[in-house]
């Protein structure tokens, strides 16, 4: 067991010679002649304490004392139980670090202001006064810069000059020409001096020209200089003196030649001159006038168009050029949008300018012409074509305002001007083939129309054409309105009263127009759809009239009529959801022709395929439904001939309703659709000499038809049916379950063509159903044969994965080895920024202890301050109380003793 510390104490003193018995002379001699003793021997014996201090102190040094976790096998040298860290001296210093850093900060916390001192020397404790001042003395001295006219300078100086000589008598041929005699010489020589000394430069100038030749030049004297200078600078000033006056000359010419010149830019006849002569007329008058015609001639000119730079004359070949690469980013956009990719806002922009006026109807799958707003998905109206502000409008609905539209004695006058002109009448010029028939003969020679092209109010009383119409009709701002103006109107001419409202009402005639077509938009979508539920229903040419003249007007006004068209689309939907009215078609239709149907997300024309899709998955109960489901079977497709979605509903219900119709019950399984078992006298019957005909809107709203009718709707349906399948196969025929969506349909295609219900079907049907059958045999055999079987990714072969272990010959535990480099690099800049990171934590915590110690230690030492002057002051307190106290018992004794006597 070893000793205590102390007996290892003085065991280590003793070994270290610090203590131990003295030695003899003799000893001392011997160790003297060895060398064993030097005059370091005080040095000598502070390292050796400092050594045993550190030996016998076990906080001081960091040990291992378990050693090593793992014995492993390595090439590096065995690890020791040696020291391998100091943790109270590096405490110690951290310590010391930061009352050197943060305590600074801490002490000048919230404290402005402060004397820096830069002395060199003045910082730094081991320099000795001596050396501070000499270092100073050095950089004043390298730093002081010098100067001809310093006085406290040691070097010699040039000595003083004028006129660049030298004023010193040390030259030779230089002395002192002052003699005493000349003080006598009184004031005339005084005078004399004086009178001579404005001639001095002339006789300088004088020698100067007497200067012998072959000598140098002499230099000027600075009054020369001057001479020269001031000459220069008048010459200078005088040539720009001329210069002005010039250029002011010019300009008084000029502006007496403006007035030709404005009569020559206003194709004005020049006055003629007037022989009388103008007295001649003052001051201010003449100004007022100036300024008077200035202001004049500024409006004017505020007022004209600016000439706009045409474009070169381009070949056809650049124009097609161009086309082709307009309608290819066209499609582009389309396509993103069919897709729901979002279009960015610069595409659209950059479109704005390239739109040309299209024919091409909006659903055509290689021409399609839509520009739509990424903010609300409505389109962006006439603002897309740059044209259309100028009244140039690209679509064929659009019309050109002629000014024989407006009447001489209306209150609106559309503005004119002289400048735009011969652009009005080339745009009069570009009007489409949809309002070209609006002025007919008669309308032509009527002074109504005419009075606008002459300029010349004509006062006449013919305000209606010839079929009864009026020239002018007040713009409706409720539909009842617009039902009271229509009244007396035929219906066929309808299209005719629109027009000429749109003509009449036109933004460009007054700006409080727009809010007004906008508000008649919305009463043309709301007139649609009343117009369609009434009894007698209008001819489809009409309302389709109507609904080229909504999609005309939704360009200007795209909001608006989004907003009407989903009002309308709600109330189908809140109301009668599965009973649609034939005004509800209408307005489905009108959605289809107006908005673009290929969006993958529309605010219209989403919800409108919604409703489709509801009112198609409803079962059936009568020939109504069955013709209801077959228009908007119809508008399904027609929505998605660009896009070519498929949809469900429309085939489930086309494959319910040939069975439903169908003579005879199928025995089997004819595919897998929801098959709803029609009600009686459903079937169709006895119709083999019945002729096909199409299906009218009647058919979608009639309930009280007779036997016969209703067989020849139940073989409309039959035979429109037939036809929407055949369109079906058309449209899906590239996807990938064509087959299984197809066969189906053959099934009952085949069913049909059986004896049974063949025998009961007209020849016609039954010629229609073989074709649509042959022609779908040849497609599903196609798809089948163009399916490829599931097959795995041709490429290389992937080796199995080893769980065999790479042995390495100088291994280290401390290395990592992966074999993936960027993964390595990544793991060790990880390994190194949590290291990096958990040093800063413990850097951050030090810290944190370091400045909670110091403001507690600060908080006691003005605790302490604090309660060390309240103790004195209430001890002065309490010693000025003792001393009154002691004065007043005093003079209470002394009051007592003097009752006494």
């Amino acid at each position: 067991m070893p000793g205590s510390q102390l007996k290892r104490l003085k065991a280590s003193l003793r070994e270290k010679g610090v203590i131990g018995p003295q030695l003899s002379k003799k000893q001392k001699k011997r160790n003297a002649q060895d060398g064993k003793i030097n005059n370091n021997r005080r040095f000598q014996k502070a390292a050796d304490l400092e050594g045993i201090r550190e030996e016998f102190n076990p906080f001081d040094l960091k040990h291992n004392a378990r050693g090593p976790k793992f014995q492993v096998t390595t090439n590096k040298p065995p690890p020791s139980n040696a020291a391998k860290g100091r943790p109270s001296e590096a405490k110690s210093l951290g310590e010391e670090r930061r009352r050197q850093t943060l305590l600074v900060e801490l002490n000048q916390r919230h404290k402005v202001g402060g004397i820096l001192d830069r002395r060199f020397g003045e910082n730094d404790p081991h320099m000795a006064p001596e050396e501070k001042m000499r270092e100073r003395f050095v950089r004043e001295k390298q730093s002081h810069k010098t100067s001809m006219f310093d006085l406290e300078d040691d070097e010699p100086s040039e000595g003083l000059t004028h006129l660049g000589k030298s004023l010193s008598f040390d030259g030779p041929g230089l002395v002192d020409d002052f003699e005493e005699d000349d003080l006598s010489a009184g004031s005339d020589a005084d005078d004399e001096y004086r009178g001579s000394k404005r001639v001095r430069p002339l006789d300088a100038e004088d020698q100067d020209q007497d200067q012998v030749e072959g000598q140098p030049e002499r230099k000027k004297s600075k009054q020369e200089v001057m001479k020269e200078v001031i000459a220069k600078s008048k010459f200078y000033k005088a040539e720009r003196q001329a210069a002005k006056e010039a250029d002011q000359d010019l300009r008084e010419e000029l502006d007496m030649e403006l007035p030709d010149l404005h009569d020559l830019l206003f194709n004005r006849k020049k006055t003629s001159d007037v022989t009388e002569i103008k007295e001649p007329e003052s001051a201010a008058a003449a100004k007022e006038r100036m300024e008077r015609d200035y202001d004049m001639r500024l409006r004017q000119l505020a007022q004209d168009r600016r000439a706009q730079p045409a474009d070169r004359t381009k070949t056809d070949e650049e124009k097609a050029q161009e086309e082709s690469e307009r309608l290819k980013e066209l499609e582009a956009k389309r396509l993103k949008r069919m897709h729901g990719e979002e279009v960015s806002e610069s595409e659209d922009e950059e479109d704005v300018a390239d739109i040309q006026p299209e024919k091409e109807p909006i659903n055509d799958p290689a021409l399609f012409r839509e520009t739509e707003e990424d903010d609300f998905g409505l389109g962006k109206g006439i603002k897309t074509r740059p044209t259309a502000t100028e009244l140039g409008f690209d679509d064929e609905d659009d019309f050109i305002i002629e000014d024989d539209l407006i009447t001489s004695d209306s209150d609106l006058e559309p503005v004119e001007s002289d400048a735009s002109s011969g652009e009005e009448e080339s745009e009069i010029e570009d009007d489409d083939e949809f309002t070209k028939g609006l002025l007919n003969e008669e309308e032509a020679q009527n002074p109504v129309f005419s009075s606008r092209l002459t300029g010349v109010d004509v006062s006449t009383d013919t305000k209606e054409d010839s079929n009864g119409l009026p020239y002018t009709f007040p713009c409706p701002q409720t539909l009842d309105e617009f039902i009271e103006i229509t009244r007396k109107a035929p219906i066929e001419h309808l299209p005719t009263v629109v027009q000429r409202i749109r003509a009449l009402y036109h933004p460009k005639l007054n700006n409080d127009n727009k809010s007004k077509l906008a508000n008649f938009v919305a009463i043309l979508i709301q007139y649609l759809a009343y117009a369609s539920n009434l009894t007698k229903l209008p001819p489809f040419s009409i309302l389709e009239s109507l609904i080229r003249h909504i999609h005309s007007l939704a360009k200007s006004y795209p909001i608006e009529t989004a907003n009407e068209f989903r009002s309308q689309l709600e109330s189908f939907g809140r109301l009668r959801p599965l009973a649609p009215n034939l005004g509800d078609l209408v307005i489905l239709t009108a959605v289809g022709t107006i908005f673009p149907t290929s969006d993958h997300f529309h605010q219209v024309a989403t919800p409108a395929g919604l409703l489709i899709a509801r009112n198609l998955e409803k079962v059936p109960r009568g020939v109504i439904d069955y013709a209801q489901g077959a228009y908007l079977s119809t508008l399904a497709l027609q929505y998605q001939q660009v896009s070519k979605r498929y949809i469900p509903e429309v085939m489930n219900f086309c494959l319910n309703t040939m069975c439903a119709l169908a003579p005879e019950k199928a025995t089997g399984s004819l595919g897998y659709f929801p098959i709803h078992e029609p009600t009686p006298g459903t079937r169709v019957s006895q119709a083999q000499t019945l002729d096909l005909r199409k299906l009218t809107p009647a058919d979608c709203i009639r309930d009280d038809l007779s036997e016969g009718e209703a067989v020849s709707a139940k073989v409309a349906i039959l035979a429109t049916t037939v036809q929407l399948l055949d369109s079906a196969a058309d449209l899906f025929s590239g996807k990938t379950a064509f087959f299984e969506t197809f066969e189906p349909v053959k099934n009952v295609l085949a069913h049909l063509a059986s004896k049974p219900c063949k025998t009961k079907l007209p020849a016609s049907l039954n010629e229609r159903v073989e074709k649509l059958q042959s022609k779908l045999d040849r497609m599903l055999r196609l798809a089948h044969m163009a399916r490829r079987p599931l097959e795995l990714h041709h490429h290389k072969p992937l080796p199995i994965k080893s769980a065999i272990p790479k042995f390495e010959d100088s291994f280290d535990p401390h290395k990592h080895y992966d074999p993936d480099r960027d993964r390595a690099e990544l793991a060790k800049l990880k390994a190194e920024h949590k290291k990096e990171r958990k040093g800063a934590m413990r850097e951050l915590r030090k810290d944190a202890n370091f400045m909670a110690r110091e403001q507690l230690r600060i908080k006691k030492a003005k605790d302490a301050a604090y309660e060390k002057k309240y103790k004195r002051l209430v001890a002065e307190i309490q010693g000025e109380e003792g001393r009154e106290a002691n004065a007043y018992e005093r003079e209470k004794q002394m009051r007592k003793r003097a009752a006494k006597r």
